[in-house]
């Protein structure tokens, strides 16, 4: 049996927290080994990464869910009693109802509505003076995705709903104040959502046939009951707030427009090299640092054991910046997706695995639209400047974003 390295730190929290995305990668680095074990939260945790790691970490024989992710994630990013933490039958039905809602015609009419928005945005924004793309994006987001769902929103409440969203997505990883603001925020949207729920439970709120709002409400489980309320909200807030989150996306994609300003005209041109250029940015950008899951039954693999219970982090960052998978990682080079057929366990910004049975994200193909849609926008239908500013990736905090949120002047609508 091999010896498995190990971090001689008593407990790597506040160093996890420090280091950020590449925690892992650089202790991996240090061991020459794509698997070491250390602490964090004061619990033993095996850290992985690569492709064999991904395709491991996935199976679902040998690995859960339940009580697997911290509390502190569960009660500010991912609700308590998410589809995230589920296994078996109750994964693979929980699952389901939220593919059903990711029909191609569901995806493209999303599309659609952030197109509408967009473009119903660019006469404010020539105006404006400098306008932060990161909060505009998000308040965007958060209209159209109510929208599609079949949320209702008022136009007053946009700014409010985006500020809370926007908490609960920044708030895992945070100490101190913007820690308690996203306890605070998840708090409350749920309340928000879960009067939504019970208002088209009871039928005073029609919810449209197909949307998001009425599928979750609706849906039974295998006993033929409804969702509890409460998780019923989370549900629908793991349709909102992920899709509100593809924001940080389009403003990478907005910054590797700035930065390699020869792929701004090709994608100006060709579909395909947009799809490249998106997937690129998914892969070289960070987005979710790790996944987590435990230790079903005890097993060996590669000559290191995984006892019963242990925690496990995978290193989805560090696996889209492997060089056994990524040649030149630290290069932005969206030809390498040049008719490169990726495998579900090599590109895992959003999780790998299958999307169906498995706990990859849902909502990769919203993403994935949204992002096009986002680079179109950029290139096809305004014009814009990018004044001198902070445009620094501090890989330290998560989830990054540059400083100042990437702020555009002289903005102006394209015939």
């Amino acid at each position: 049996m091999a010896t498995m390295p190990a971090d001689r730190s008593p407990d790597s929290t506040l160093a996890f927290l420090r280091a950020g995305y590449r925690f892992i990668g650089e202790r991996c680095d240090r061991y020459g080994s794509d698997i070491f074990q250390t602490r964090i939260l004061l619990a033993p945790t095996i850290c992985l990464r690569g492709r064999p790691a991904a395709a491991l970490f996935y199976d679902t024989e040998r690995f859960q869910r339940r009580e697997a992710m911290p509390l502190r994630v569960q009660r500010t990013l991912t609700g308590r009693g998410g589809v995230q933490g589920l296994d078996g039958p109750e994964h693979r039905d929980r699952k389901a109802m939220f593919m059903s809602i990711m029909t191609p015609a569901a995806i493209r009419q999303l599309g659609q509505l952030f197109d509408d928005e967009w473009q119903a945005q660019v006469p404010a924004w020539e105006g404006a003076g400098p306008v932060a793309l990161y909060d505009a994006l998000g308040r965007v987001l958060t209209r159209v995705v109510c929208s599609w769902a079949g949320v209702p929103l008022a136009a007053s409440q946009i700014d409010r709903r985006a500020v809370q969203l926007h908490a609960m997505i920044e708030a895992p990883a945070m100490v101190g104040p913007r820690h308690w603001r996203g306890l605070l925020a998840r708090r409350r949207a749920e309340h928000w959502i879960a009067d939504i729920i019970e208002r088209t439970r009871i039928g005073t709120l029609p919810a449209p046939t197909g949307s998001a709002l009425k599928v979750i409400a609706e849906h039974r489980t295998a006993r033929g009951t409804l969702l509890p309320r409460r998780i019923a909200a989370v549900e629908l807030l793991n349709v909102l707030r992920p899709v509100v989150a593809v924001d940080r996306y389009m403003v990478f994609a907005a910054l590797a427009l700035h930065d390699h300003p020869a792929w701004r005209e090709r994608v100006r041109e060709d579909d395909e090299a947009t799809e490249q250029f998106v997937q690129e940015v998914r892969r070289y950008y960070p987005f979710f640092p790790a996944a987590t899951a435990r230790v079903r039954h005890s097993f060996d693999w590669e000559g290191h054991h995984f006892p019963r219970g242990r925690r496990v982090l995978l290193d989805l960052y560090g696996t889209n910046h492997h060089p056994a998978l990524w040649p030149e990682p630290e290069l932005f080079r969206p030809e390498r997706f040049a008719g490169r057929r990726v495998d579900p366990f090599e590109l895992v910004p959003q999780g790998g695995g299958d999307h169906a049975t498995g706990h990859r994200c849902a909502g990769e193909w919203i993403t994935i639209e949204l992002m096009k849609r986002a680079v179109t926008n950029l290139t096809r239908t305004m014009r814009y400047e990018v004044p001198p500013q902070n445009l620094a990736l501090d890989l330290h905090r998560m989830p990054a974003l540059p400083r100042a949120g990437l702020t555009l002047t002289n903005i102006r609508r394209t015939t």
